[in-house]
């Protein structure tokens, strides 16, 4: 913007005195096109003696196609032109077609209005990428805001499907401490599975949801994003007021401060349809007019039912969730929190793992593993090798290493699970990186490593070897036997010497 002074010596060095657009922009030290657009603002030509263009000719047959076909595009337009004998760029000729495409009267909407306690408006927000493990999930945040206060419920998830869109669902009765009688949703796949004109199917599941909980769940029109501008202003809220420059522990952290976020900051604003409200004020007044929440709470789990191969695992999130070898080769049925992953078959519980937001893990119950390894004698070698990666990851580099200089892979096997059941994880896993830095690292190493650690923390040295169910060894015996020659061998020698 230039000053109104400055607009008017604009004018009068062109009018006047006849200078050039570049001439006035280089005294005045301004941009060619802000001298243009104040011309413009004038209604005084830049030029004249405007230029004679190669478009000139088009441009009738432009202006009537586009009277046609208002919404035909500058590039087919172009094409059109050129079969008809245009030479010149498609960049200048675009720069034509929009001076020249006529535009239709901005639409106008009317403000909409909402009793107490009758609407929320619901949609997702994208909130870019978090680490998890070695991989990658999408943060997305369930936004829930009531129509009439513009009470403000955020919770973030990584990912978006049925059960987590029930969750945030539950999570917000809670919040708000009621139901709302309709609930507005956009075009999402969680909500409708398809659509064809005025016709919508919703996902039964959330029509089953809606019935228990006692709402009426409706989407917005096609291209109809006014209707839910609640819920995208809040979203935008969020963007600049909550989340840029903010730093959490973990998803559980983050919700934390979402829902102090939600209580405090968002709540004491003003409500935008009552200035003397604050959104606190103006949900006291909604709150008695929300239906009650149902109990007990829907199932909101998010469920699928699997195949389990060959292998005791099962597939779920990109991870593998050991199972008990029985459950080989049947269908089972995953329901799944935030926190926890519950396999069932039918009925029966099979197992229970804490859930896994990386990708590519293998999450194990030892008690699984041991119940086939009894059965498969000869996968011993292999099941133990197993469990030393999953245990200690160096395991791998070390017998990679022991190979290379032709040591025996398979007593080295047995004397590293052996050491594991001793010493634990933890150590083995920092003994193995550390004999991996000698120029010759064995299992001799490992152990010895271990011991010294062991003496250096004061720490009783183990004792005990646990034998397995069919080794030989359990078959022997060893005779005690006294030891009072000793001590008069012991003695003889003391009377010798005197």
């Amino acid at each position: 913007m230039i000053s109104d002074e400055l607009c008017a010596h604009i004018v009068r060095l062109r009018v006047q005195e006849k200078w050039k657009v570049h001439t006035i922009a280089k005294h005045l030290r301004l941009h060619h096109s802000t001298v243009r657009r104040a011309l413009q603002e004038e209604a005084i030509p830049s030029s004249p003696h405007p230029r004679p263009s190669i478009v000139d000719p088009f441009v009738p047959f432009m202006k009537q196609t586009l009277e046609r076909y208002p919404g035909l595009s500058a590039v087919r337009l172009f094409y059109m032109a050129k079969e008809r004998g245009y030479t010149g760029q498609k960049s200048h000729f675009r720069a034509i077609v929009s001076r020249l495409r006529p535009r239709p009267p901005a639409e106008a909407f009317l403000r909409l209005q909402t009793l107490p306690g009758e609407q929320a408006q619901v949609d997702w927000a994208y909130f870019g990428k978090v680490p998890c493990g070695q991989a990658e999930r999408k943060l997305w945040a369930f936004v829930m805001v009531l129509s009439y206060s513009r009470m403000l419920f955020v919770r973030f998830f990584l990912g978006q499907n049925l059960g987590m869109f029930l969750q945030g669902h539950q999570q917000a009765f809670d919040f708000f401490q009621g139901v709302p009688r309709v609930c507005l949703y956009d075009n999402l796949k969680s909500a409708v599975l398809e659509r064809v004109g005025d016709a919508i199917r919703f996902h039964p599941v959330l029509w089953d949801f809606a019935s228990y909980y006692g709402f009426d769940p409706q989407p917005v029109a096609v291209r109809r994003g006014n209707e839910k501008g609640r819920v995208e202003r809040a979203i935008l809220y969020l963007r600049t007021s909550f989340f840029p420059a903010r730093t959490w522990k973990d998803l559980a952290d983050l919700n934390d401060q979402a829902l102090s976020f939600c209580r405090n900051e968002a709540a004491k604003r003003r409500c935008p349809d009552d200035h003397t409200l604050t959104v606190q004020a103006a949900w006291e007044k909604e709150l008695p007019l929300l239906r009650p929440i149902p109990q007990p709470p829907y199932p909101a789990e998010e469920r699928l039912e699997v195949r389990c191969g060959k292998t005791p695992y099962v597939r779920f999130d990109h991870n593998d969730y050991s199972v008990p070898h029985t459950a080989c080769r049947r269908t089972l049925t995953v329901l799944a929190s935030e926190d926890s992953v519950r396999i069932f078959d039918g009925d029966s519980a099979l197992a229970v793992h804490k859930r896994c937001w990386g990708k590519g893990s293998t999450i194990e119950d030892s008690v699984h593993i041991d119940a086939l390894r009894k059965q498969k004698d000869k996968a011993r070698e292999p099941a133990t090798l197993r469990r030393l990666k999953l245990a200690a990851p160096a395991t791998e580099p070390f017998l990679r290493r022991l190979a290379e200089r032709g040591g025996y892979l398979g007593p080295s096997i047995v004397r590293l699970e052996r050491l594991l059941d001793l010493f634990g994880p933890t150590e083995l896993q920092a003994a193995l990186s550390e004999v991996l830095t000698l120029p010759a690292p064995d299992v001799h190493a490992v152990h010895l490593l271990l011991d010294q650690k062991k003496r250096q923390l004061l720490l009783p040295p183990p004792i005990g070897t646990p034998l397995p169910e069919h080794s030989k060894l359990r078959a022997l015996s060893v005779t005690p036997h006294s030891l009072a020659s000793y001590d008069t061998l012991t003695k003889e020698d003391k009377d010798d010497s005197r």
